[in-house]
């Protein structure tokens, strides 16, 4: 059973940024892959960053490229999602997934929502213009 619980959302300016944390237990053997997805108000879930295959491998949605990064410290069990130059249209609510690797080694399927059986809470994200 993985257990995940986010933290770090909060209200910036446009240009502003924001890390996002998340707690993560229940994963001692890296048995799962761990990644953020976001979703706002009207809209559908979208997989902004993760790790995939349990290799190291990343991947990032194309509208945050080059401005956020995903890290993981192992020995906490935290992953993390610093954010920067944001822009209003990453105003969302972000969420902490877990996945078993072997899910995530197609790529479809690793920025598919579905993949993830573990979702925690999510945190609030909201930038202003």
């Amino acid at each position: 059973q993985v257990e995940l619980a986010e933290s770090g959302g909060g209200s910036v300016q446009a240009g502003g940024s924001l890390r996002l944390s998340c707690t993560v237990s229940g994963n001692n053997d890296h048995y799962y892959c761990v990644g953020w997805f976001r979703q706002a108000p009207g809209k559908a879930r979208e997989g902004v960053a993760g790790f995939v295959r349990g290799d190291g491998s990343t991947h990032y949605a194309d509208s945050v490229k080059g401005r956020f990064t995903i890290s993981q410290d192992s020995a906490n069990h935290a992953l993390y999602l610093q954010m920067n130059s944001l822009i209003p249209e990453d105003t969302a609510m972000y969420y902490c997934v877990a996945a078993p690797c072997w899910m995530t080694y197609n790529a479809y399927n690793a920025r598919s929502p579905e993949t993830y059986n573990y979702w925690g809470q999510g945190t609030q994200v909201t930038i202003s213009s």
